[in-house]
């Protein structure tokens, strides 16, 4: 392999969250879990196992597949309450290890000894029949949208989205129409009845937060204490929650810029905000013109608004702009490039629970309004994707989120979070009513808890610890 195309994959590696009674019930057996050691590494204590459940819970004794689940045990077990199932998001994050990377993260020790903390693989993701797309690096990219100059540019990439929508369909096997939010929702409740327990608590993030409140509304008798942590909003699922993405890095590169600024003799990026932001925008024409490395203006855009999830990786975005300011392919960083399980079950999960527009007219417009409003990525993520293209029709209408029912929802929402933007956060409170509450965290990036707000982290815990769920919806200062 080239030079080129290794640091490519490399940056790929870097870019890539009741209408059915559940299988067991319907076949009169509870299911079970064979707990044992876990596939890979993990922290003490954790202990993995396989669950079968329905591929189609509308025929609960046909075809099986299998979810890998995990768990940490109290560390008291006098003081347990019950389980905490936990979700990374994506949709396409496998969560397998995810306890242990909580528990590693510096969660209070009282949280450690009230839960059992879950993890699982969602159905079609890491170790629970994991789907393919067989993506080749460039398609692993352009599934996110690519950055469309003229209408002509939107024609272009409507005819890669098809491409690989039509490659996911021919690749994903039998199971693929069935890899949804709902069916996961159903499978976290086979968990719950695999565990013994009568009601589950949960902590979810990003599309975690969306899969949820689903499952809420599918299993409102068997919910406990909910937090939900960058909260996508279910009524933008999936293609405007998508194009949020636009305003999303707008509202966040401030605080990369004032980073970057205060570097300047450093990474020689700019000054003030104003000239790093104008520096992005000469290095993204740039490598429109001439790709370094394959690195092109594209995957550029998308490395940055990837990179702007965390004030962690604000180094290494920084170093990355400043190899390619000089004309040089910056270091390999990050993991290794995985395969696409990441994009095939993201693909199959967004493009399966809802239906796309269509219209190559509805995306040129699109473009065109987001491309002025939003110019660092808007007319990417307004362009076409693989959804617009999807050969098959979702099983299901998506889930209707309501205002009845207890309080049990406690919704974190940075102000800047550059993926789900702070309006998501507040749509799903509005939708949820009482039964929810907001905290609202002056901080950027993608996730909150634990560890990155004091103020979020001690409404957070006692929340789930002791059940106390503000009277009011919440403000908390940065740092």
């Amino acid at each position: 392999m080239k030079k080129s195309r290794k640091t490519a994959v490399a940056v790929v590696g870097v870019l890539v969250a009741g209408l059915f009674t559940s299988g067991a019930a319907a076949a009169g057996e509870t299911p079970e879990i064979e707990w044992g050691s876990c596939p890979s590494p993990s922290a003490p204590g954790l202990e993995c196992g396989v669950l079968r459940v329905p591929v189609d819970y509308r025929e609960p004794g046909g075809a099986q597949l299998e979810i890998a689940v995990s768990r940490l045990r109290s560390a008291d077990p006098a003081r347990r309450r019950g389980v905490l199932l936990v979700n990374p998001g994506g949709p396409g994050l496998a969560g397998l290890d995810l306890p242990a990377v909580i528990a590693n993260r510096g969660v209070p020790r009282s949280l450690l000894d009230s839960y059992d903390l879950v993890g699982f693989d969602p159905r079609g993701i890491g170790r629970s029949a994991p789907v393919t797309c067989d993506l080749s690096p460039e398609q692993l990219t352009t599934a996110f949208g690519t950055y469309a100059h003229t209408p002509d540019d939107v024609v272009a990439q409507a005819g890669r989205a098809t491409e690989i929508a039509e490659k996911c369909v021919a690749k994903g096997g039998d199971n693929l129409p069935h890899l949804t939010t709902r069916n996961t929702a159903r499978d976290l409740d086979r968990i719950r009845e695999a565990l013994g327990e009568r009601r589950i608590s949960y902590f979810g993030t990003s599309y975690g937060t969306y899969l949820g409140v689903v499952y809420a509304e599918l299993f409102p008798a068997r919910t406990d204490r909910f937090l939900l942590d960058s909260a996508a909003s279910p009524d933008l699922v999936w293609r405007e929650q998508f194009r949020g993405w636009g305003p999303g890095t707008e509202l966040r590169f401030p605080d990369f810029g004032a980073w970057a600024a205060a570097r300047h003799e450093t990474y020689r990026l700019g000054r003030t905000v104003d000239e790093v932001r104008a520096t992005y925008f000469a290095l993204a024409g740039r490598l429109d013109r001439t790709p370094i490395a394959g690195i092109n203006g594209d995957v550029f855009r998308q490395l940055t608004r990837f990179q702007l999830y965390s004030d962690a990786a604000f180094p290494a975005l920084a170093g990355i702009w400043q190899h390619l300011a000089n004309g040089e392919a910056p270091p390999p960083s990050g993991p290794p490039a995985p395969g696409d399980n990441f994009v095939a079950g993201y693909l199959a999960v967004t493009c399966g629970d809802v239906r796309w527009p269509t219209s190559l007219a509805h995306y040129q417009h699109a473009v065109r309004t987001d491309r002025a409003r939003y110019p660092m990525v808007g007319a990417m993520t307004a362009n076409v994707t693989p959804c617009a293209r999807w050969p098959l029709a979702p099983r299901e209408a998506p889930t209707e989120i309501s205002g009845h029912g207890p309080a049990r929802f406690l919704i974190l929402q940075n102000l800047r979070d550059p993926a789900t933007v702070y309006s998501s956060g507040v749509r799903l409170r509005a939708q949820l009513g009482g039964r929810a509450r907001l905290v609202t965290v002056d901080e950027g990036g993608h996730g909150i808890y634990p560890g990155l707000n004091p103020c979020a982290d001690e409404l957070a815990t006692r929340w789930l610890v002791d059940g106390a769920l503000p009277a009011g919806d919440q403000w908390c200062t940065s740092g």
